[in-house]
């Protein structure tokens, strides 16, 4: 728990770190999967994701978010820049749900070789599992870690006996703290109500699907494994030995099956091993959207608010000490997914149970209250956050169904241009 009320903390309360991850599709200029080889071998920033042409842009580390989205920004223009130049030009598909999908031949695993060989292989192995449809959704993962000077400053006052007891157990408190409130972080970044009518019908292409939700890929047709998972987050160990216990027990293949809105990971490679042994480096948060009403897929002011959030938690934290209590967290982020908020019902950890939206603005008056003296610039974006609960239509989900309703896929293509020609442009 961080001690708000020191002085020094609270000086510091802001001072982080932030690393994006963000899935887009190559497609071809008529809407349809591209089958060329990942043109950015060699990139360690630009990778793939579940599909051949599923790119993945890992920025740099960065102090802020204003960093992270110009980051985001720049490694979007390099894909853009070279997708345009190639023999038969590409084009990036700003959503998070797909365009048109002839059938799961149409999607490409990813194809590695040698020693990675084994990474194609489990890819053929999520795609006999859960199909190769759900694996094109795409979306952005927040990686978010606390400096260093702020935690060293938490510590001295903590009472611990070592900073790396201290920093491991802040972090699992938030994971926890995250789980029962991170349904507010789908709430406000959903931003993909509308699917091709192929996504859900072999062979029927061009016509809207609109399935009642604001973000497909987080409500119950996205990612969820077919279990709910029950954490113990009374130390670093227990929380391994809990995503362990599923691997053991032949439900996961590896504990990067584990889809769960949030992860605790280590610095480098991301293993329960090192999670164990190296300690927690920083907290994932992996329910964003893409957002094609921006430059980047991401606005910065969310990102901002996640900071905001993390902080908060951090310093209120809030215990789910029950199977029951975790259930119903992972219930509560696929009734945020849901496009009304006002008709879905979550159970707050209290609990007191309010539809989304309403519950939403109990958690930003509480934060409001938590930030109440910080400069003016947090409070525009706590503002932003609340004006999308008190209006509906400035939601994404509303603003992407009002805009490329009535032939989602073609109007996508348009926007899939314009941006490329924006991008290029510069």
């Amino acid at each position: 728990m961080l001690p708000v009320d020191n002085e020094k903390v609270r000086e510091l309360l802001l001072k982080g770190k932030f690393g994006l991850e963000k899935e887009s599709l190559r497609i071809t200029p008529d809407g349809y999967f591209a089958h060329t080889p990942h043109p950015f071998m060699g990139d360690d920033h630009i990778v793939r994701d579940f599909c051949e042409n599923q790119t993945e842009i890992n920025t740099p580390v960065v102090d802020s978010a204003r960093e992270a989205v110009e980051a985001l920004e720049n490694f979007t223009k390099r894909i853009q820049k070279r997708l345009q130049t190639m023999p038969e030009r590409e084009l990036l598909w700003p959503f998070s749900n797909p365009p048109f999908i002839r059938d799961e031949n149409d999607v490409p695993i990813a194809q590695f070789t040698g020693e990675l060989k084994q990474k194609t292989e489990y890819r053929e192995y999520l795609s006999d599992r859960y199909g190769r449809y759900k694996m094109t959704l795409s979306g952005i993962h927040v990686n978010y870690s606390f400096s260093d000077e702020l935690l060293r400053a938490a510590y001295k006052s903590s009472g611990r006996h070592g900073f790396r007891e201290f920093k491991d157990a802040l972090y699992l408190s938030v994971a926890e703290s995250a789980a029962a409130y991170g349904w507010i972080l789908t709430a406000l970044t959903a931003a993909s109500p509308l699917t091709d009518s192929s996504f859900v019908e072999k062979g029927r292409f061009g016509e809207d699907e609109f399935s009642g939700m604001a973000s497909v890929r987080c409500s119950e047709l996205g990612y969820w494994n077919y279990f709910t998972v029950w954490y113990k987050y009374d130390n670093l160990k227990t929380y391994a030995d809990s995503i362990r216990f599923y691997v053991n027990a032949g439900l996961l293949a590896a504990p990067s099956e584990l889809y769960y809105p949030i992860r605790l990971k280590p610095a480098g490679k991301n293993d329960l091993n090192a999670l164990v042994e190296k300690g927690v480096d920083h907290i994932e948060l992996r329910m964003f959207d893409l957002n094609p009403l921006t430059t980047s897929g991401v606005d910065e002011r969310d990102l901002i608010f996640a900071q905001l959030f993390l902080v908060w938690l951090a310093a209120e934290p809030c215990r789910l000490p029950s199977i029951k209590t975790q259930v119903q967290a992972v219930q509560n982020f696929k009734n945020a997914a849901h496009y009304d908020l006002r008709t879905v019902k979550i159970m707050l950890p209290d609990g007191d149970v309010a539809s989304v939206e309403d519950a939403g603005l109990k958690v930003l008056a509480r934060m409001k209250a938590f930030y109440a003296d910080f400069p003016a610039d947090i409070q525009s974006v706590l503002d932003f956050e609340n004006e999308k609960l008190l209006r509906p239509e400035k939601r994404y989900a509303q603003q992407v169904r009002m805009r490329f309703a009535n032939s989602f896929v073609t109007k996508g293509m348009i926007l899939a241009e314009q941006k490329q020609q924006e991008a290029c442009r510069v």
